[in-house]
């Protein structure tokens, strides 16, 4: 079993990966600014912020999945921060999986990303530094570091319905619809997915994106 350390672990996507790593037997560290509301048997919590409470459990680790929201405090700052857990896992020798918007994938090969194009202005400075913190990776991030950046589906928001089916597909940076057109995927399950790249690696170094 791996260690897995998610940073961001009582938020939406990270409660969802922590549970499901959990129920698969792994050891795993949560690390958030606040206590769970619903705590789950045997994983580790730690509260603080990211930077400062990383060098004391990352190392050791396998994996690294850092799914932190650009809000509050943390806005304008995430680039920085992800950053240094980028630096970090790679001192460690852990993988890092890092979680990002649905905004940076393309609608076609070739195409700009979203982010690129119009967006809504209430998400417009989430997205725009979301990617930003892909182009760090890309960019910056250390060169023995095995990084992946994914990005959910389109209609993945907290508080969708949605349960556990362990079904999605995996895509590269051309975002997945169905045959109505839709973009969706639920929080159970690109936690499933997330899960798996950890279990059996198959993305280095590249973007991926998680839907039905």
């Amino acid at each position: 079993m791996a260690t897995i350390v998610v940073f961001g672990g009582t938020g939406y996507t990270g409660a969802n990966i922590v549970r499901e790593a959990a129920s698969r037997g792994h050891e795993v560290v949560s690390v958030s600014r606040s206590e769970p509301k619903e705590p789950v048997d045997g994983v580790r919590y730690e509260t603080g912020a990211a930077e400062q409470v990383a060098p004391r459990v990352v190392p050791g680790a396998d994996a690294v999945v850092t799914a932190l929201s650009p809000r509050g405090d943390m806005a304008g700052r995430l680039v920085q921060v992800y950053g240094e857990l980028a630096r970090v896992a790679a001192e460690a020798g852990a993988r890092y999986l890092q979680v990002g918007g649905f905004s940076s994938l393309r609608p076609a090969d070739g195409e700009p990303r979203f982010v690129e194009g119009e967006i809504a202005e209430q998400y417009r400075q989430e997205a725009l530094e979301g990617e930003a913190t892909r182009l760090m990776l890309v960019e910056d991030a250390p060169k023995d570091l095995d990084w992946v950046f994914v990005s959910p589906a389109g209609a993945y928001v907290a508080g969708v319905a949605g349960g556990r089916t362990g079904t999605y597909r995996v895509g590269g940076e051309v975002a997945l619809f169905d045959a109505e057109g839709g973009s969706n995927i639920s929080g159970p399950d690109f936690a499933v997915a997330v899960v798996d790249e950890v279990e059996t690696p198959r993305h280095h170094r590249e973007h991926i994106g998680i839907a039905y």
